[in-house]
């Protein structure tokens, strides 16, 4: 069977047009394509191109329920080169900081809340 390609992660959210401008501002995410109301869909793609998650508000189905999980069941990591100054930044600009975490390999990973509550890991690996 032939592999399948990742296309994106769907996240459903109470207001997808403040969470994708947030995105796409502290985390240089780009939007690749938008719709209109109700949903608000936005699909946001990392700043390689290489993955994607799509924004939206579906009324079918609880939204902003992943600040009542744990940062480890379900996160959004990103590649960082100063995991500090990148915290410091993300913390001003509205996230809250979870923790460090210095791996016995060398590799640095934080973890923040966006505003909505929403796990997000800065990592800098020794390996990458």
């Amino acid at each position: 069977m032939a592999g399948l390609a990742f296309e994106h992660l769907a996240i459903n959210v109470a207001d997808p047009v403040a969470v994708a401008a947030w995105y796409v501002e502290h985390l240089g995410m780009e939007v690749v394509r938008r719709g209109d109301a109700p949903v608000h869909m936005h699909f946001l793609a990392d700043a390689a191109r290489r993955a994607m998650i799509e924004i939206y508000c579906n009324a079918s189905a609880p939204t902003d329920l992943y600040k009542d999980l744990h940062p480890a069941q379900l996160h959004l990591a990103f590649t960082s080169a100063d995991p500090d100054a990148d915290t410091a930044r993300l913390v001003a600009a509205g996230a809250v900081l979870v923790e460090h975490l210095h791996n016995p390999d060398g590799s640095h990973l934080t973890m923040l809340r966006d505003p909505w509550g929403l796990a997000i890991q800065l990592a800098k690996r020794a390996v990458p």
